[in-house]
């Protein structure tokens, strides 16, 4: 569970949101929606642990995340707008290379956890590609794949069907909805509304349910 209680931050004299509160159950999806440059992307990197927040506190599975924007640790998994993926190496690369190099899984270790993913999310056809050579719903799927391959408590997807075709949209949407099956915690930033309504998920408006 994660449980945010009065959340703020500010830029200078402007405030982006104050006393925000949020409580995501285990196995939830909460789809945050909002127009862009509404301060989803802020709250967002917060989450990750990637910029402080100046006041309030977060809690994932009874533990509390720091928010000084220097957390370290995997207890969020975030796949951004952009994918992230590392150019030089392949798909299977890209998943296993967090669990080999911060949590030094043995090789077999390795082998067997991307092995899983990659059947989980129907990549195994493109173990062996690099990132140029996949699709933006492949690329999507292999951020998904990394993030999962750390076992964070909770998954946050920024923009996760901006630039996707309306089918590789739908593969996103089934994803989403076979992690839900399987408990995965997932937040998501989104102003695809129709994306949003086509989730079993609770929708938090951050244009008309947050302070500022």
């Amino acid at each position: 569970m994660l449980e945010i209680k009065n959340l703020s931050k500010a830029y200078g004299d402007h405030v982006i949101f104050k006393d925000l509160n949020l409580t995501i159950a285990d196995g939830e999806i909460l789809t945050i929606v909002g127009p862009s440059g509404i301060g989803k992307t802020t709250f967002l990197r917060i989450l990750a642990g990637l910029l402080p927040a100046d006041s309030g506190t977060m809690t994932l599975d009874g533990k509390e995340l720091a928010l000084d924007g220097n957390r370290t640790g995997a207890d969020v998994g975030v796949i951004f707008q952009d994918f992230n993926l590392f150019p030089q190496y392949s798909v299977a690369q890209n998943i296993g290379l967090a669990p080999k190099l911060v949590a030094h899984q043995t090789p077999d270790e390795v082998h067997t956890h991307v092995n899983r993913l990659m059947q989980e999310l129907d990549l195994q056809d493109q173990s062996d590609q690099y990132p140029f050579e996949l699709s933006g719903g492949q690329k999507q799927r292999v951020a998904i794949a990394r993030a999962l391959a750390m076992n964070p408590g909770i998954l946050a997807y920024d923009e996760p069907t901006s630039g996707l075709d309306a089918a590789s949209t739908q593969r996103v949407t089934a994803v989403t909805q076979e992690l839900q099956a399987k408990g995965v915690t997932q937040l998501i930033v989104t102003h695809d509304l129709p994306f949003a309504d086509s989730l079993d998920s609770t929708i938090f408006d951050f244009a008309t349910d947050v302070k500022r």
